[in-house]
């Protein structure tokens, strides 16, 4: 892990608490666009929050479970009011104009609690095996292992909240199976992209905070060593 100051710490923490907040909010927005995948049910969302894991599990082998969770602590409400005032203001890709939220939706406000929750179990998840199994040799064990459980914690936590006896019948008759098909996609894009973009990342993150810190023995082939 990287000695940081308490300035550069800060700088570091508000770019990943940002970066979560804006998948979220991408992601709650882009699940209620389903479309049909080689005949099998699915929605956009899948496609953009493997991008949390990425970023939580780099933010654990770079400085440690607890900065880790302190970003979920900072993430979790203006992730669920951000969540909710992008869904209202835009439904189905169009603008409903601000009017819009005066009136509660009960859709959206499940889909952004079910975020809430699921957001929460599924990175505490993460961050759990990802902090056991960082120490392995091979850097790819704990990005690919936290990726599988955390990943199947958030999707089934949140596809359960967000569309069981939904309002909408289109996702509460199919959320089961857009849940399975989701989270086959997630794993297919975390396993097949984000390994080996984890890997270019964590190398040039460490080069860069190399840089900043002085620090010329957190070379890139030694902090997975370290790490």
């Amino acid at each position: 892990m990287f000695v940081l100051t308490a300035a550069q710490r800060r700088r570091c923490l508000t770019l990943l608490v940002s970066l979560h907040i804006l998948v979220i909010a991408a992601s709650n927005y882009l699940v209620q666009l389903p479309f049909s995948l080689f005949g099998w049910h699915t929605t956009w969302g899948a496609f953009s929050f493997p991008f949390i894991f990425l970023a939580t599990d780099l933010t654990v082998r770079l400085f440690g479970k607890e900065p880790a969770r302190a970003i979920i602590l900072r993430v979790m409400l203006p992730a669920l009011v951000v969540s909710y005032v992008v869904s209202v203001l835009f439904p189905q890709g169009g603008f409903a104009g601000f009017g819009a939220l005066g009136q509660w939706d009960l859709f959206v406000g499940r889909i952004a609690l079910a975020s809430f929750m699921a957001y929460v179990v599924g990175q505490l998840l993460d961050i759990m095996v990802f902090d056991r199994l960082r120490r392995k040799q091979a850097w790819w064990v704990a990005p690919a292992l936290s990726t599988l459980l955390g990943n199947l914690a958030d999707t089934f936590a949140f596809f359960s909240i967000a569309f069981h006896h939904s309002p909408d019948p289109f996702m509460a008759a199919n959320w089961p199976e857009i849940a399975w098909v989701d989270y086959v996609i997630k794993l297919g894009v975390s396993l097949a992209l984000f390994l080996p973009l984890y890997g270019v990342l964590l190398g040039g993150l460490s080069r860069w905070l190399a840089g900043v810190t002085g620090d010329d023995d957190m070379a890139p082939h030694q902090a997975r060593a370290r790490t």
